[in-house]
């Protein structure tokens, strides 16, 4: 597996026979190649190129652009799957086929069975992703996070705090390879609360700290205030896109 940080709570998970994009909100969509791991090119392993699957966990700016339409031109074997709140009439008629929208709760695979998609609920708007595919186990936050502001009420932070922890149950314990997550700069001195809770919840290999803003220094700060945390290592620096 191979993890491209494109920008934001954009990556691109390269597999043996299968793309995953995430978020796609600006940056350059890295080429990927047309040989697998091992060297051999695809049409020795019976396929003329990798299945792309693009996902968009909502319909804000930052997570969904109109342009992941254009990929479908260059790449035949794709699917787009969308949290529902991106509405049907945002999508070109040409691509509904290619397209499944999923509210939160829902389980999904593709035709072939090989990859599995569940979604949980965001505090925010639409979903989070839980994907399956080729042994591994990949999960994308989107907007799923505990969003405390100072500027609300201790009422409104409170049930945030509930809800969070409410809508992320289903990961607990889960065995995750790679894990995007939310670490927002913005929230000042709670930046890290939907982070810490993921990272006792779930078991994860690897997270990625997304939806920076691209002040990636605020990952180094989380490291430099968890010094003892158990989980410090597993959690990747990222400085650039």
């Amino acid at each position: 597996m191979e993890i491209t940080y494109i920008g934001h709570s954009g990556f691109l998970v390269e597999l043996e026979r299968h793309v995953l994009l995430f978020d796609y909100f600006q940056g350059e969509i890295p080429e990927v190649s047309r040989r697998d791991f091992s060297g051999k090119d695809f049409s020795e392993r019976g396929f003329q190129e990798k299945q792309w699957l693009v996902f968009a966990s909502h319909r804000h700016q930052d997570h969904f652009r109109p342009e992941v339409f254009k990929l479908a031109e260059t790449h035949p074997r794709l699917q787009y799957v969308f949290s529902a709140d991106i509405w049907r009439s945002r999508i070109p008629e040409e691509r509904l086929a290619q397209t499944v929208r999923l509210k939160a709760g829902e389980h999904w695979q593709n035709e072939d069975g090989d990859i599995q998609v569940e979604t949980l609920r965001s505090t925010d708007e639409g979903v989070a992703f839980l994907v399956q595919t080729e042994g591994e186990v990949i999960y994308h936050a989107g907007d799923l996070n505990n969003w405390y502001w100072e500027l609300e009420s201790e009422d409104w932070n409170r049930k945030m705090d509930e809800n969070y922890r409410k809508f992320i149950e289903p990961l607990r314990g889960r065995e995750i390879n790679a894990a995007f997550v939310v670490l927002d700069p913005r929230q000042g001195d709670a930046y890290a609360l939907g982070m810490d809770y993921f990272l006792e919840l779930a078991r994860a290999k690897k997270v990625y700290p997304m939806h920076c803003w691209e002040e990636y220094s605020i990952i180094e700060r989380w490291k430099k205030e968890h010094p003892d945390n158990p989980y410090r290592e597993s959690v990747v620096n990222i400085d650039k896109r």
